[in-house]
């Protein structure tokens, strides 16, 4: 399933596959977090990097079935789905980066080049708070590996 893929590729160690796609012995890093699991992955969740409502409020709620069920499970894009914790997965919930961050400074610069990517790729819109954010924020990153450009 969409799930077990994620956490299959998102490994640092990756699990053993037993019986019926159980995950075994594999080794994950939250980025939101930098917290590690050892294990199954069972202490983690997959989540969109843009969120499923807030990409509904971004423009998805015109799109057909068949496209919001690729959106839902794209996994073509590896910034799409993330393996992260529980904790850190429910308390972004369905928030833009204007109203939470990760509490991983050092993932703050690919975490937002990652939002933006993700929005572009799928024509999703911006509100007016979420792009200064973004763009404030953006020219704090010191390389050029995160250098972009919100056109939205």
């Amino acid at each position: 399933d969409t799930r077990k893929g994620v956490l299959i590729a998102e490994a640092t160690i990756k699990p053993k596959i037993g019986a019926k796609c159980v995950l075994s012995g594999g080794t994950w890093v939250s980025s939101y977090d930098n917290k590690t699991f050892k294990g199954s992955g069972s202490g983690l969740d997959v989540d969109h990097m843009v969120p499923l409502a807030e990409a509904w409020d971004s423009g998805a709620s015109a799109w057909d079935a068949a496209k919001k069920e690729m959106y839902a499970n794209d996994q073509t894009d590896p910034r799409h789905l993330i393996a992260v914790t529980g904790a850190s997965n429910r308390s972004k919930s369905d928030q833009d980066p204007a109203e939470w961050m990760p509490t991983n400074k050092a993932y703050a610069c690919e975490y937002l080049v990652n939002w933006v990517s993700i929005k572009v790729r799928w024509n999703l819109s911006v509100d007016k708070t979420e792009k200064a954010f973004i763009a404030t924020n953006l020219k704090t990153c010191k390389t050029t590996k995160f250098s972009v450009v919100l056109v939205k």
